[in-house]
């Protein structure tokens, strides 16, 4: 039995938690331009790239708790079927 994710196990988890927030973030008709102001970000690019984990580019604990906060979702929505992929 692994004891460690590896590389691939860890990008799909990073595209899956991408993919629940950008569902979120479309759902409550946010753009990408305004959620990244609202958690802080300077630019729309960072929020592109990481929805779809564009080069490794992906978000970390502290902007999934502002992206939760900002989206009014439980933070647990942002990993839904992560477990899945673990398994």
């Amino acid at each position: 039995m692994e004891k460690q994710l590896n590389c691939d196990i860890v990008a799909r988890i990073h595209l899956q938690i991408g993919k629940n927030v950008k569902k979120h973030r479309a759902s409550r008709k946010i753009s990408q331009l305004d959620l990244a102001e609202m958690i802080g970000y300077k630019s729309v690019s960072s929020v592109s790239m990481a929805e779809i984990n564009y080069k490794g580019i992906h978000f970390n604990i502290e902007n999934l708790a502002n992206i939760a906060k900002v989206l009014d979702v439980d933070i647990e929505k942002l990993f839904d079927g992560v477990s899945e992929i673990i398994r």
